[in-house]
C-alpha cells in the first residue's frame, strides 16, 4: 500500500480498525484465480505474533474450499468521505486547492486456515454475535434460538481463521492540511452528517507543538 509519511496509521488507529464491529473483504488468489467475499470478522489479538481474525463463510461459497496461493488478503475500511475544497480556509487565501477522499483502511496479510468444526464455528459465532450486539439496549443471544435451529445453521457455514504475519494501514484524514483547513474539513462533515468522519478527522489532527 502506498503511504506517505504523514498518513502513516498509529498502533492506536490500527487497534481501532481491527477491534471495532465491522466487515473487511477477504481476498485469496486461487488455481481458479482471485476470489473475494466481503465478512464480519472478529480479531484475537491471542493467536501467533498479531493476532488472528475470526469470520465464516456459507458452505456453498467455494473461497474456503479452494486453496489459497500464498498470504490471504483482508481489508478493513474504516468511515470514508469526500472532502471539498470549499471546506479549506486555504481556498480564500490562494485558492490553490483540490478535492479528496479521506479514509482509514488496514490491509491485513495472513495464513488462511479452515475450521470445519461445530465447537470452533460456536465459539465464532458467539464472539461475533456478542461484538455487534453490545450496544443494543436489548441485545440477542445465540441462545435465544432454539438449539436445533443453530445447529443446521452452524452446518451451513464454515469457520476461517487469517493468522496474521503483516498489517500495512493508513490513516488518510486532512494530516497534511494546515490547522485552519482541518478545522473546515471536520464542520463541513458535520454539517453533512458524516460525524465519524468528523471525528477521524479530529482524532488525527497532528500535534503542532
Amino acid at each position: 500500500m502506498y503511504t506517505p509519511a504523514h498518513f502513516e496509521a498509529a498502533p492506536e488507529a490500527v487497534r481501532e480498525l481491527l477491534t471495532r464491529p465491522g466487515a473487511a473483504n477477504l481476498v485469496t488468489m486461487t488455481s481458479q484465480g482471485l476470489l473475494a467475499t466481503l465478512l464480519p470478522f472478529v480479531y484475537d489479538p491471542s493467536m501467533g505474533g498479531h493476532g488472528a481474525l475470526h469470520t465464516h463463510v456459507a458452505r456453498n461459497n467455494p473461497q474456503w474450499s479452494e486453496p489459497a496461493i500464498g498470504e490471504a488478503l483482508m481489508i478493513i475500511q474504516g468511515a470514508d468521505a469526500y472532502v471539498s475544497p470549499s471546506w479549506y480556509a486555504s481556498k480564500a487565501e490562494h485558492g490553490r486547492v483540490v478535492p479528496t477522499w479521506n479514509y482509514s483502511t488496514a490491509h491485513v496479510y495472513g495464513n488462511l486456515v479452515v475450521h470445519d468444526d461445530p465447537a470452533w464455528l460456536a465459539g465464532q459465532v458467539r464472539r461475533l454475535t456478542g461484538l455487534n450486539e453490545a450496544e443494543f439496549e436489548h441485545p440477542w443471544s445465540v441462545d435465544d434460538a432454539p438449539e436445533r435451529y443453530i445447529s443446521g445453521q452452524l452446518r451451513a457455514i464454515v469457520g476461517l481463521e487469517l493468522v496474521i504475519t503483516r498489517i500495512e494501514a493508513k490513516t488518510k484524514l486532512s494530516q497534511n492540511r494546515p490547522d485552519a483547513d482541518i478545522d473546515g474539513v471536520v464542520a463541513g462533515l458535520s454539517v453533512r452528517g458524516q460525524s465519524e468522519s468528523a471525528a477521524d478527522v479530529e482524532r488525527a489532527r497532528p500535534s503542532r507543538a
